[in-house]
This record gives structure tokens, C-alpha cells and sequence, in this order.
């Protein structure tokens, strides 16, 4: 396992990673720093708690919504063209893989003790 230290949000962190995977963990945290940035310098949210929350559930909401566009391109006949995609409400499956995140996002934050 190689460890690599990365910044998110203008703070440092060292991640463990395992061999040859470091391209997939650089672009995961870049995606991250971004989507924290973003809310940060929209200016209504400046604890960097409730900033990771936040865009935790803006990237898994991205990710549900990109696996329900997928699901259905791949149900639907080659011929039929695609419907336009509008936001829904999260399936219980859905539900669940929010609320494992965010718990996953919760140990993560108990254990860095410098985030305000």
C-alpha cells in the first residue's frame, strides 16, 4: 500500500492507496477539492464539516444519477432515442448508498479533529 499526500480544500491529507491506483485517487480528489471549492466560494457555507457533507451528497446524487441514466439506456431497444433525464426522488437502494456514505464521511471527520 503507498501512502500520498494530497489537498483538499487548502488542507493537507495522507491516503493510503493501493499499488498502481494513484491516477483513479488524484482524480477522486481533485473532484472532491472542486466540488468543495465550489460551495465554499459560493459563500453561504464556511464550516469545512458541513462543506464535505455537502458535496459528498452533490457527488453521490451525481453518481445515482448517472447509474439510473445508464440502467435505462442499457433496458431501452437501440432503436427508441433516450428520454431527457429529470432529477427523481433517490430509490431505497439509492437512499441506502447515500446514508453509507455519509457515514463513511462521518468516521472520516471524527477522525481529523482540525476541521473548523
Amino acid at each position: 500500500m503507498k501512502q500520498i499526500e494530497v489537498q483538499i480544500l487548502q488542507q493537507s491529507y495522507l491516503l493510503a492507496c493501493p499499488e498502481g491506483q494513484e491516477s483513479r485517487l488524484l482524480d477522486a480528489v481533485e473532484r472532491v477539492d472542486t466540488a468543495m471549492t465550489r460551495i465554499r466560494d459560493a459563500g453561504k457555507v464556511r464550516a469545512r464539516e458541513r462543506i464535505a457533507v455537502l458535496a459528498a451528497l452533490n457527488l453521490a446524487f451525481e453518481i445515482a444519477d448517472r447509474d439510473a441514466a445508464a440502467a435505462k439506456a442499457a433496458a431501452m431497444p437501440v432503436h427508441t432515442p433516450a428520454p431527457t433525464l429529470a432529477t427523481s426522488v433517490p430509490s431505497d437502494e439509492e437512499n441506502q448508498r447515500l446514508q453509507s456514505l455519509l457515514g463513511r464521511l462521518d468516521q472520516a471527520l471524527e477522525q481529523d479533529g482540525q476541521l473548523l
